[in-house]
């Protein structure tokens, strides 16, 4: 697939990590999609409803990070693409890029991100 739909960097404050201080202080993260989808029918129309919403998508991945705690930014970054595919039957496939900024490690860094991706399997459900 050759269509895809981008949203790019979407910064949540949220409080996920191993550390305590994490879970209490909170931090910035950003969240990127990248949505493999066949976007023919929407184009040749000009029609939305053929396409998923920027909107909705931010809106999923906002609500993911904020409604529960994850250890790690793997989980949340699993947790994100299983509810892509879930919710918006046109997606194939996502790819999903999660930064955290403030990583507590022991040298100077602009962060760390993790990326995974998961496509639809043939019978309409998630997988690896």
């Amino acid at each position: 697939m050759t269509d895809r739909i981008k949203v790019s960097r979407i910064a949540i404050y949220a409080h996920h990590g191993l550390h305590p201080e994490e879970a209490r202080l909170g931090q910035r993260f950003f969240v990127s999609l990248d949505c493999a989808l066949d976007l023919g029918e929407a184009a040749r129309n000009d029609d939305w409803h053929a396409s998923v919403c920027y909107a909705e998508l931010t809106e999923r991945a906002t609500r993911v990070t904020l409604d529960r705690r994850f250890r790690t930014i793997e989980g949340l970054a699993d947790a994100i693409a299983t509810d892509v595919l879930a919710t918006f039957p046109l997606v194939d496939a996502v790819t999903v890029q999660v930064e955290k900024p403030g990583a507590p490690v022991p040298a100077i860094i602009d962060g760390v991100m993790v990326e995974i991706t998961r496509r639809r399997a043939p019978s309409g459900n998630a997988s690896s």
